[in-house]
């Protein structure tokens, strides 16, 4: 569930404090008193940098993603998965997690019996409030990428306005890692209030830690010339 990042403005939340990085050769650097502990490159032309704060609560992971144009944003979760905060580093709205909810996500609730469902709200820095709806369910499938063993999920997930309109309608396939303790995007579709259909593929495709090449590089590797292609209007980029 939370490689499903949930942002403010509604649209934002299809897809996408002051976080440390900057693109290019120099690579990642995350914030003082964190350690950058994995890099993952991912099909959808973007790169992950995860880290874990000295500050936090054991078992809080933070991840800063970048697309082709640099930081895009910043999601902190706890040891159960659930969406702690996400800020978009682009337009500064940040979404917590509301402290009092019917059902929140649980990590463990899945790894154990093999579904977790959930029902939460999250509150925008602007004021808005939406609530999540939704399950996980693992598929008792596994595969191996780039030496990581993941487990496939599948989920379904709704987002609903404070007034109960239905926003955003998703479904897919995930990966969870037992090792990581987290989810890793996959296979989306979603649906929003106005009938827009958005289809992506998040998939992790390498992972590169402490020592290994491409370790805290912030260039996105897959994916982009695709992305190009179809920004361009179905011209050829180089």
């Amino acid at each position: 569930m939370p490689a499903r990042p949930v942002a403010s403005g509604l649209l934002l939340a299809v897809l996408l404090p002051g976080v440390a990085g900057v693109a290019g050769a120099a690579g990642f650097t995350p914030p003082e008193g964190c350690r950058l502990t994995l890099t993952v490159q991912n099909r959808s032309c973007t790169v992950s940098q995860h880290f874990v704060c000295e500050v936090d609560p054991a078992g809080d992971q933070h991840v800063t993603h970048f697309d082709s144009d640099g930081p895009s944003f910043h999601s902190h979760i706890d040891a159960e998965t659930r969406w702690l905060e996400l800020t978009d580093l682009r337009s500064g709205l940040r979404d917590v997690l509301a402290p009092d909810a019917a059902d929140h996500a649980s990590f463990s609730t899945l790894l154990r019996e093999g579904r977790d469902d959930f029902d939460f709200w999250t509150v925008s820095s602007d004021g808005e409030r939406l609530r999540h709806i939704g399950r996980d369910i693992l598929t008792g499938e596994a595969v191996e990428i780039d030496g990581q063993t993941l487990e496939l999920t599948s989920f379904d997930l709704r987002t609903f306005s404070s007034e109960g309109e239905l926003l955003i309608a998703a479904s897919g396939q995930q990966f969870v890692s037992r090792a990581h303790g987290r989810f890793y995007g996959g296979i989306e579709r979603s649906e929003d209030w106005t009938g827009t259909v958005t289809e992506s593929n998040d998939s992790p495709i390498s992972f590169a830690g402490p020592g290994d090449p491409g370790f805290g590089a912030t260039t996105p590797l897959f994916g982009c010339e695709m992305q190009m292609v179809r920004a361009g209007g179905g011209d050829s980029a180089s």
